[in-house]
């Protein structure tokens, strides 16, 4: 304890600063768990010894790693973007293995190696590269979609991998033999856990989660997680095949995102202690003897992938600027790279000399991803003038729809909510835009005569071009808090006169939404509780009058814009419903003594009514203190029935009684 207690003080500290020096600077921080190890590990300053303890330890970080990349594996997205997937994502990791095998091969390394490295060097950041989509709003871009897709096909790519390394470093029978049974048994157990294991676990975390102990639940996950990595283990294979397929099991079950929640810390603080293992392997003399080696790598790589995925992509009909995108995007090596390179080096398939090299030049192509993906747009501009020109074609098209259009809606995503929104506008006659990046939804729609136009409503010549500058309101139909945030943001500062109605999900943005600048929030959760609510009500006998007066004295509660209301023979006439705040419309006539006066200059007295609008030539003006009235308008008032009268009377007669 004595001895060992100063290399964690060391490595704790080391850690928190580097970690919070790269979120500062918007890196990742398995980058900054790289470096730690690099600069404390027994291969440069020494700080931090070599022990099997510390390798123990990057054991579990490997488990931790696998388990959580299955927990957020989802069979239904694989299923659901399987074009893809399976066509992009298996294309690309086929064509880079077995190119970068063949390079191997001509450096004269053995075939067990050119695997390693191959399988190594094909994967792509998951961590970076979803990341960085989501700061930058572009993860439902085309572009986004197929990187998402190609990194699905990686995650599990990796599975065989993780079945073929263990088995091709065995020494007993012959290599057929050998991947046989390997493969027999990954299918056998795979089978069996999935067949059986998931209604077995989805019962088990049942009874479990039942306990309502959150010590109780977390211990279950992590006895789950290790003991699939010890019996693929004892199978033959990789703890990390087992860890994996315990988080494919997990992500099946209805406690998926209570087990991201209850381990993210633990697992975190594992991962990066597997970082700082990976950085440790690292060798400062090393470095500086093979820099042009290493630096002809991560060159070759950033440029190979990149050509890979973009020729891919026009393969399968993407238009040249969206496949340059989804190239330089997934450029980069992976933290699965460092997963394989392990497992190889634990089973004497790849030397020293070589681990040097290709994993400085990992390290290198992650650290250069975040700038990279930062200019993607650039980069596919300048390799591709039809992208721009495209995106020059797409903004007149919007123009020429936004231009004759005047007082109308402009509705952000034209999904299920957009859609049912715009039957209502259509029904009142109000002329609307709609702006989506789906191109198929965009075109299906379009084809059947929907306002529909293809265009990210995140960009401010979007907007413009859609006529924000004169539109009467902004729906923002879709639920997605960073990108309502940006659109916000853009209203405000360019269009600040918009009134722009958000929806989401729930109520746990509606403040930030809010003090964003939106005009109104409205939580998808809420209403269905209102309707869930009214309708109950009405079948347990309730009187409808009266439901119905709950629901809006609710909404008063949430939502501005439905404080107070225009009182009718429905509304009912008991003594609560008399005494709410109510909307009230009062034409000035010839006579009124407000004609010629401001609102500042007449003297309400204990009258608690609010102007809330006025109307003069059938069309709504600006209320301020030094708004003048004139004879014809209409005043609306909102107050209580008593200060209704009495904002009346003092309006045309300037007198409280």
């Amino acid at each position: 304890m004595h001895e060992t207690l100063p290399a964690i003080l060391l490595l704790l500290i080391s850690s928190v600063l580097a970690v919070a020096l790269f979120r500062a600077f918007r890196l990742p921080a398995m980058l900054a768990y790289f470096l730690v190890g690099l600069i404390l590990g027994p291969k440069s300053f020494g700080f931090l010894p070599d022990s099997d303890a510390n390798r123990e330890l990057a054991e579990f970080g490997i488990v931790f790693l696998m388990f959580s990349i299955g927990l957020e594996f989802s069979l239904t997205q694989l299923y659901a973007m399987r074009r893809i997937v399976l066509g992009i994502g298996g294309l690309q990791v086929a064509i880079t293995m077995g190119v970068i095998m063949l390079v191997c091969f001509a450096f004269d390394l053995s075939w067990q190696s050119s695997l390693v490295v191959g399988g190594a060097l094909a994967m792509s950041s998951t961590a970076i590269v979803s990341k960085l989509l989501v700061e930058r709003l572009d993860l439902n871009s085309r572009h986004g979609r197929v990187a998402i897709g190609v990194l699905l096909f990686q995650d599990l790519a990796v599975v065989p991998l993780l079945v073929l390394i263990p088995a091709i470093s065995s020494q007993t029978g012959s290599l057929a033999y050998t991947l046989s049974i390997a493969v027999l048994k990954a299918a056998i157990m795979l089978s069996f856990l999935f067949f059986i294991g998931r209604n077995l676990m989805n019962r088990w975390f049942g009874v479990v989660a039942r306990q309502k102990s959150r010590e109780l639940f977390v211990m279950n996950v992590l006895m789950v997680t290790l003991v699939l990595a010890y019996a693929t283990k004892l199978a033959g294979l990789s703890y990390a095949l087992g860890a994996f397929i315990a988080g494919m099991l997990i992500s099946e079950t209805r406690f998926r995102y209570q087990v991201e929640s209850d381990i993210a810390a633990f697992r975190d603080i594992l991962m990066g202690l597997f970082f700082i293992t990976i950085g440790m392997l690292l060798d400062f003399h090393s470095l500086g003897g093979n820099l042009s080696n290493i630096l002809m790598v991560v060159v070759g790589l950033i440029i190979f992938k990149s050509l890979v995925v973009a020729l891919l992509c026009l393969l399968f009909k993407y238009e040249p600027g969206v496949a340059w995108r989804a190239g330089v995007t997934l450029a980069q090596a992976g933290e699965f790279s460092f997963v394989v390179f392990a497992l190889g080096l634990d089973h004497g398939l790849i030397s020293n000399d070589l681990l040097q090299v290709v994993l400085a030049g990992s390290l290198l192509s992650m650290f250069a991803a975040p700038f990279i993906i930062q200019h993607n747009l650039q980069i596919a501009e300048f390799f591709s003038r039809s992208y721009t020109r495209n995106r020059k074609s797409q903004i007149e098209g919007i123009e020429n729809v936004g231009k004759q259009l005047k007082d109308h809606v402009i509705i952000c995503g034209f999904g299920r909510s957009g859609q049912y929104l715009s039957r209502f506008l259509k029904e009142e006659k109000f002329p609307f835009i709609a702006l989506d990046i789906d191109p198929a939804l965009v075109q299906e729609a379009a084809s059947a005569g929907e306002h529909v136009m293809y265009g990210d409503s995140g960009k401010r010549l979007v907007l413009a071009a859609a006529g924000a500058a004169r539109a009467k309101a902004l729906i923002i139909s879709f639920d997605d808090p960073p990108s309502v945030i940006k659109i916000l943001h853009l209203v405000n500062d360019y269009f600040p006169n918009l009134p722009v109605v958000v929806r989401t999900v729930d109520d746990a943005n509606m403040e930030l939404f809010r003090d964003a600048g939106a005009s109104e929030v409205v939580p998808e959760v809420l209403e269905g509780s209102l309707m869930l609510a009214s309708h109950a009500l009405v079948l347990l006998g309730v009187p409808l009058n009266r439901v119905v007066r709950r629901i809006r004295l609710f909404r008063e509660e949430r939502y501005k814009m439905f404080k107070g209301f225009f009182h009718g023979i429905s509304d009912g006439d008991e003594a609560v419903e008399r005494a709410a705040p109510r909307f009230h419309s009062l034409p000035v006539n010839a006579l009124a003594y407000c004609i010629g006066k401001s609102i500042k200059d007449i003297y309400f007295g204990i009258c608690k009514a609010e102007i809330t609008a006025v109307r003069r030539n059938a069309s709504p003006v600006e209320v301020s203190p030094d708004f003048v009235f004139e004879e014809g308008d209409v005043v609306v008032l909102l107050a209580k029935p008593h200060d209704l009268v009495l904002a009346e009377r003092i309006l045309l007669t300037g007198k409280e009684t």
